[in-house]
């Protein structure tokens, strides 16, 4: 079945309205009618519907099954990503949905080839992060949709995690630290991946990262981009401490 998000307004008893972007998918892309059969998701709530009609702006939908999702993982993984220049951040944003990123941090450090200094551009880039989630969350089956934050300075990041335990940061120029054993440090279910951009962190800037708790972890011998190295980590975090290869 198709999976829809909606907040929590649009149900009433036993009734859902689907609104929005959704409407026209449902009508022109998938061609759904009358009497078919959707998912439709609020706060980790799973509600099997029934669609009763299909109107130019909404969708109404019975409620006929409830039940509590079990498609997000025990980890809460929380990324703070140097913005990367191009398509690359829909990528890593659309990816890291997938794989089960619970929260995303866009950050602008010192080697970020990305500046965006002007608010209207800001937001337009991360309203389109945050409709590339929406999409990637419906795609992979998620119970929830991940957040997509404000823009954040290398310093705003510092002084957000200057609280968090659980900080890993893969750096190309780490040799001894590896993830696994890093992890063994991990005593709580949220886990904070710090990712540099293009041209990697400065020292000094892992320096500052080392000064608020967080582990510089060696991710292998190979480089990896920085679009690559967020959704490597994620994913062998999960496997490791998480859900994925495990079969429910």
């Amino acid at each position: 079945m198709n999976r829809f998000f909606v907040e929590e307004h649009q149900i009433e008893d036993n009734n859902i309205k689907i609104v929005g972007n959704d409407v026209k998918h449902i009508k022109n892309v998938l061609r759904l009618k009358a009497g078919e059969k959707i998912e439709v998701v609020c706060q980790g709530k799973v509600y099997i519907c029934q669609i009763l009609d299909i109107k130019s702006n909404v969708v109404y939908v019975k409620i006929i099954d409830l039940m509590v999702g079990k498609n997000e993982p025990p980890i809460d993984i929380v990324l703070f990503q140097s913005i990367a220049k191009g398509d690359k951040m829909d990528l890593i944003v659309q990816k890291s949905t997938e794989v089960g990123v619970k929260e995303i941090f866009p950050v602008i450090t010192n080697r970020t080839v990305v500046k965006i200094r002007d608010e209207k551009k800001e937001k337009k880039k991360v309203d389109r992060w945050k409709t590339i989630c929406l999409e990637a969350a419906k795609q992979s089956k998620r119970d929830l949709v991940p957040v997509v934050n404000p823009i954040l300075s290398f310093e705003e990041m510092l002084n957000l995690l200057g609280q968090e335990e659980n900080i890993i940061v893969p750096y190309e120029l780490e040799n001894s630290l590896g993830l696994k054993e890093a992890l063994k440090n991990v005593n709580t279910n949220r886990i904070n991946i710090i990712i540099g951009p293009e041209g990697g962190f400065e020292v000094e800037e892992i320096n500052a990262l080392k000064e608020i708790g967080g582990q510089v972890v060696t991710l292998g011998p190979r480089i990896l981009r920085t679009e690559t190295a967020g959704i490597v980590t994620m994913s062998l975090i999960l496997y490791e401490l998480g859900d994925l290869g495990v079969i429910r």
